[in-house]
């Protein structure tokens, strides 16, 4: 239930003016119903993050926001290290750089539609998918430095994709700053052998069909039109992002208090940036980034090798690619006045409007492609970033649809078999390693997701473009 503090400044959005140890207000992006539904942590959640040390503006909250570890995610928040600001391993979340890319395939519907059982089953057996599933790869010491140091483009030199590709991906592939030695030996060993693997929980690769297109100029410009076919690769940093995590969220928790950081939720966990733990975290969130970019690479690579023996005539190019889950560095402007910040997504899209130096120079006038997933059984959407994305929350928009259950609650309301039944029944082939799996990413156990990104649309977070449906969907 919202609390009665909360103020609606407009349809779309919601404010909790600073109160208490609050040093900025926070805001909420939802409409009266989604808002209604909200769990009643992210309120509460989204008021602890305004608490933060060197907290820019406000405390921010996406459209699909739910209860998550320390932030909510959905959660936005920018600081300022100039003014104390901190970074929190909590912000960033223990997936760290889980993100969404889309490829074309050049395909139609009709081209493809036959063959779709053949090519689930072809790609669930090339692609390890799971609780623990491992790759083909094996990283040595050397190899796993140069792969947390170079990303995509490292994967890239390795063979799996092409210079293309990296144009589409932000931070051209390769998040800069990372540094390998700040990533425990643990951490290491987790991702030895989980390159170019999807994972479980709400990992997919969904294959889709284009549904709908709202914005025709920039669905031309993305190259999306009525009956394509693409192909979505939901997946971030394996057990490394994850050990990495777990690692620094107990060292900020411990440290919180010698550098004098009182937290209203010890989930919160954070540090000064410029401290050495601070600089530590930085370092290794990055070379987590890096870690996710090369594995959806490489698991882009796998995807086209099954293409190309099934369907030949197809040919999978990358729309774009996008994190969800860090703290990156970025200028916005502030009263008026560009600010170096560190901005936190957890949960959360980068969105940047036209014109923005860092798009690659065919996508500049007219955005960022924004990626939202889907469940299995609804649908997924492409947007754009705005110009005034900007002002709204540091060109931030929502990533899905936003859990509206547990998983354990989704356990008792839906089995696995009779999910995948009835969405073999709507035309969408599952392919799964685990029926309990399936039965915790329900797409009943989600919210609306068309309500979720019609309220990100309404609040000029950013603009739909296109709806996608899924054809077929490994299921991590």
């Amino acid at each position: 239930m919202a609390p009665p503090e909360l103020k609606q400044l407009s349809a779309f959005s919601w404010e909790i003016a600073p109160r208490g140890a609050m040093r900025v207000a926070a805001v909420l992006f939802a409409s009266r119903a989604l808002i209604d539904a909200m769990d009643a942590k992210v309120f509460e959640q989204a008021c602890n993050v305004a608490t933060l040390p060197g907290i820019v503006q406000a405390s921010y909250a996406m459209p699909d926001a739910h209860w998550g570890y320390g932030f909510p995610i959905g959660g936005v928040a920018a600081f300022d290290a100039e003014e104390g600001g901190v970074v929190s391993a909590g912000g960033v979340g223990f997936d760290i750089s889980c993100g969404v890319r889309t490829l074309h395939t050049g395909l139609t519907v009709a081209q493809l539609e036959h063959s779709k059982t053949a090519l689930a089953d072809a790609l669930f057996e090339h692609i390890p998918a799971g609780v623990g599933s491992t790759g083909a790869l094996r990283l040595n010491d050397k190899a796993m430095d140069a792969m947390l140091a170079g990303g995509a483009q490292w994967a890239v030199a390795q063979g799996y994709g092409d210079e293309a590709d990296l144009a589409r991906i932000e931070e051209h592939g390769c998040m800069r700053g990372a540094v390998p030695s700040a990533v425990s030996a643990q951490a290491k060993r987790r991702q030895r052998d989980e390159m170019g693997t999807l994972g479980s929980g709400n990992h997919y690769l969904e294959v889709q069909r284009v549904a709908e297109i709202f914005d025709a100029p920039a669905a031309a410009a993305f190259g999306l039109k009525v009956d394509d076919v693409v192909v979505s690769i939901h997946c971030g940093s394996r057990g490394l992002g994850h050990q990495i995590g777990t690692e620094y969220l107990k060292d900020m928790a411990i440290a919180a208090g010698e550098y004098g950081i009182r937290l209203p939720d010890r989930e919160l966990a954070c540090a000064p940036i410029d401290s050495p733990l601070g600089q530590r975290y930085l370092g290794a969130m990055r070379a987590a980034i890096n870690c996710a970019l090369a594995n959806r690479q490489i698991i882009t690579h796998l995807t086209r090798e099954v293409f190309a023996r099934l369907v030949p005539q197809a040919h999978l190019n990358l729309l774009y690619d996008v994190s969800h889950n860090t703290c990156k560095v970025e200028e916005h402007v502030i009263d008026g006045k560009a600010r170096r910040l560190f901005v936190h997504r957890k949960g959360a899209t980068r969105a940047f409007g036209p014109g923005h130096r860092d798009l690659p120079p065919d996508l500049r006038p007219v955005g960022q492609p924004v990626l939202i997933g889907g469940s299995m059984g609804t649908s997924s959407y492409i947007l754009v970033g705005t110009g005034e994305s900007e002002t709204r929350a540091f060109s931030s928009a929502c990533h899905g649809a936003g859990r509206a259950m547990s998983r354990h609650a989704a356990t008792r309301q839906w089995h696995g078999r009779d999910v995948v039944d009835d969405l073999a029944a709507r035309g969408i082939v599952i392919r799964s390693p685990s029926l309990r799996g399936v039965a915790e990413e329900a797409p009943g156990a989600y919210k609306d997701v068309s309500a979720v990104v019609d309220a990100a649309d309404a609040a000029g977070l950013a603009r739909k473009v296109a709806r996608l449906l899924p054809m077929a969907c490994v299921k991590g």
